[in-house]
């Protein structure tokens, strides 16, 4: 069995949390230096605006075992735990939230699991604090994009988690500009495991995910990890040509059975419409599939760092 001193890594993309920065580190260096005194705190702030990153700076200068990245803008939630992972030093790594909900606590619970054999430990939130409707919203994408990418996500299990070495070089691997996180390491396939954890109220403040950038993650992540969307088009356009078909011969049929043409102008008018709807709706899908592969063609840099509290000048600092 691997020893308890392995060396550790935890990565924390961080947005608008000078709040809760302080307690956050000390959590950690409480709950990580009983299993380890060789760990590491990677901090990635994603620019939003407050006092973030001149805490970040402090605390590194406090303690070397903290390394900061600032982004020279906002790149999203799952840019920053790219970024982390890419300059990880860790036999282990640990991915968190830095809102205080996924406790530190919890940390040697995930690290003694994985001991176990395993490469991934999920942290599922039992008694998750979150409104109703923010667990409902999450119930249903991962619902739905288990239902578009013909397999199952756990809704309970969001970022926190612990992963191998092996699993994190993977991960440097996988470039593409759609990141989902949890989509990437469930995709590998290695050996997973998941324990109960406690979820917290959030230290404070409120989400800054908003409904339009939920919509967004929902509609890249389904983009990335499923051509479904373009399958049930072929579906839908083969049904709707059926029973057009289907209608046109019962038309043909009656006309000369009873000598009359069908009048129904109306109907007609709105069948046309209906059409043109479904018509313009799957254009808009390949529409949607073509710009992300232009976005992928283009191979710009997932990100970029500006600052940094450690030696990142012998890295590029695109990536």
């Amino acid at each position: 069995m691997p020893s308890l001193s392995t060396h550790l890594s935890v990565v924390i993309p961080v947005y608008k949390a000078e709040g809760c920065l302080d307690e956050l580190y000390r959590r950690l260096v409480a709950a990580i230096e009983p299993v380890t005194k060789d760990f590491e705190i990677v901090l990635v702030e994603d620019c939003g605006g407050d006092r973030s990153w001149d805490i970040i700076r402090a605390l590194a200068a406090a303690d070397p075992r903290v390394k900061g990245l600032q982004f020279s803008r906002n790149f999203g939630q799952h840019y920053g735990i790219t970024a982390g992972l890419d300059v990880a030093a860790g036999d282990w790594v640990v991915v968190m939230d830095c809102d205080l909900q996924d406790r530190p606590e919890e940390i040697p619970r995930l690290y003694a699991k994985a001991l176990e054999g395993y490469d991934v430990v999920l942290a599922r939130r039992g008694g998750r604090t979150d409104g109703l409707l923010k667990r409902f919203s999450s119930w249903c994408f991962y619902r739905l994009l288990s239902w578009l990418a013909d397999t199952e996500y756990d809704s309970a299990a969001g970022n926190f988690r612990i992963i191998s070495r092996k699993v994190v070089l993977a991960c440097r691997g996988m470039r593409e500009q759609l990141r989902f996180f949890s989509g990437l390491v469930h995709w590998m396939g290695f050996p997973t495991a998941s324990i109960e954890v406690s979820h917290a109220e959030r230290h404070e403040g409120r989400s800054t995910y908003t409904f339009g950038k939920l919509w967004k993650l929902a509609v890249d992540t389904i983009i990335a990890y499923s051509d479904k969307p373009l399958r049930l088009a072929v579906r839908f356009g083969f049904v709707m040509s059926m029973l057009s078909f289907a209608a046109g011969l019962y038309i043909l049929l009656r006309a000369l059975l009873y000598g009359s043409p069908v009048v129904g102008w109306p109907s007609l008018m709105v069948s046309v419409y209906f059409i043109g709807g479904i018509i313009i709706s799957i254009l808009g899908v390949l529409g949607i599939y073509l710009g992300k592969t232009f976005d992928e063609a283009k191979k710009r840099p997932l990100y970029i760092v500006m600052n940094a509290t450690f030696d990142h000048a012998s890295r590029d600092q695109t990536h």
